[in-house]
């Protein structure tokens, strides 16, 4: 059967905006919503505290602190997607939340529930105009994987093609929405406390609400992991790096189709070891593209936590779920590149307070002192890290030893390069247990597309080899 959805010659431009409604709207609907989830969050919590009194279905060892996270990651499981992404945002920043908590909200990563296959249908059925059975060849109820914001079916396409459905949940957008907004008033209450302002909880929510909405886009999506795809191939040099193909003639706006990929998780240490898997030289490709991605293209996928980058059959290694991307601006990728120039390169510190001069991290010359003092500074506190190898890097003792020359000088922290940091450290997770000895600050080759020249020059003088 020769199917066309209405994405077939891929989504009109408008489709491609991402319109967020505005988080200071506040009616009946949220002050009734804002009620029930005290409400059950209460109840959670002293249920929790209940089940670690009565050591009923939780270890018997466990702290009270550690019952009330129990208490709280319950009932975020039970309002639903907008806070299960809220404990999975936890989850995925341990050293910025608690540990008790962080590691309660590791449940948010694993056991969201998903929707019945009916509803599933009902949504495919709505965006493509046919029913699932005229559309695909074979259609699987049960769910591969759920998440907060959609889950993702096997099916197989009419040509014979394996595939993937990845369905929106019903009626997401304005639930996540309403909830949004609800959150917003109380981090406004927060950050008028002393503790609050140091953590600026009223721009942890708005980013939120902004990439919860462009999550929700899924024709943007789509369209992000096709140019992501068609990017790695830019150079011609990471043919061991994919991503799935869009099935754009099966799409729709709250349903995507793409290539089903067949292999595990890169943080399946222990199997791909099994495997005899050569983890660093996979790790160092799949970074290469990353590195490409954001320092050349500009899109960069902004969430590669384990399950998104796999390793498939054949070998390759494939990143996976593009709905968080990210794209510096000008001004910031020049600034990255100018200390990854520095930092592999020739080492010239001068070049790294100038660039974070531009982008405000540091003050003018006035008011940080001589440049070639504040660089020699820097330089001395980065460079004995960078020589670590990641099984020897301590992230708090670096974390530590930056806050405290960021304090030095006045440092101003950007938003725009949370999200580049916080992939960095994904990659670093995945080094310690593929590749513990592994420089991954000092690597030339994943560079050598941003760079080309500087690179070729560096590897002949220093008599290095690079893989293919």
């Amino acid at each position: 059967m020769d199917f066309r959805g209405p994405y077939v010659d891929g989504p009109p431009p408008e489709a491609l905006s991402v319109d967020a409604p505005s988080l200071r709207a506040f009616g009946w609907r949220e002050l009734r919503r804002a009620g029930a989830i005290a409400l059950l969050g209460t109840v959670a919590v002293l249920l929790a505290l209940a089940r670690r009194v009565l050591h009923v279905g939780r270890p018997a060892r466990q702290t009270w602190i550690a019952a009330i996270c129990t208490g709280i990651v319950d009932a975020f499981m039970t309002l639903g997607p907008t806070f299960v992404k809220l404990g999975q945002m936890i989850a995925s920043s341990p050293s910025v939340f608690p540990k008790p908590l962080a590691d309660a909200c590791l449940r948010c990563l694993d056991e969201v529930p998903p929707f019945p296959a009916a509803e599933a249908r009902r949504i495919v059925e709505e965006d493509l105009g046919r029913p699932v059975d005229e559309v695909l060849k074979q259609f699987d109820d049960a769910p591969l994987s759920a998440a907060s914001i959609a889950q993702v079916h096997a099916c197989v396409l009419h040509d014979g093609r394996d595939a993937v459905l990845k369905i929106q949940r019903p009626a997401i957008r304005e639930r996540m929405n309403r909830d949004l907004r609800i959150v917003y008033r109380i981090a406004r209450l927060i950050e008028k406390t002393k503790q609050g302002k140091l953590v600026n909880p009223v721009a942890v929510v708005e980013d939120l609400h902004q990439v919860t909405n462009e999550e929700l886009n899924f024709a943007l999506e789509a369209y992000r992991q096709s140019c992501f795809r068609d990017n790695i191939s830019a150079f011609g040099d990471n043919e061991w790096i994919t991503a799935p193909e869009v099935y754009w003639d099966v799409c729709g706006p709250r349903v995507i189709a793409m290539e089903r990929m067949y292999g595990v998780p890169l943080d399946e240490f222990d199997e791909l070891r099994r495997r005899g898997v050569d983890g660093e030289l996979i790790l160092r490709r799949g970074v290469k593209v990353w590195m490409e991605a954001a320092l050349v293209h500009g899109p960069f996928h902004g969430d590669v936590h384990a399950g998104n980058l796999w390793l498939l059959e054949d070998g390759r290694a494939t990143y996976l779920d593009f709905g968080i991307m990210g794209e510096l601006p000008p001004d910031h990728r020049d600034a990255v590149k100018d200390a990854q120039y520095t930092t592999m390169i020739d080492g010239d510190y001068t070049r790294v307070v100038r660039a974070w001069q531009k982008i405000g991290i540091l003050g003018p010359d006035e008011e940080i002192g001589p440049i070639d003092e504040v660089a020699a500074r820097i330089k001395m506190v980065v460079e004995p890290m960078l020589e670590l190898t990641l099984g020897d890097v301590s992230l708090s003792a670096m974390m530590k030893q930056q806050l405290e020359l960021a304090e030095e000088y006045g440092a101003q922290a950007q938003r725009e390069l949370v999200l580049v940091t916080k992939q960095l450290m994904y990659f670093e997770r995945y080094a310690k247990g593929l590749a513990p000895d592994y420089n991954m600050a000092r690597d030339l080759f994943l560079v050598k597309n941003v760079f080309p020249d500087a690179v070729a020059v560096a590897v002949a003088d220093r008599g290095l080899s690079l893989p293919q």
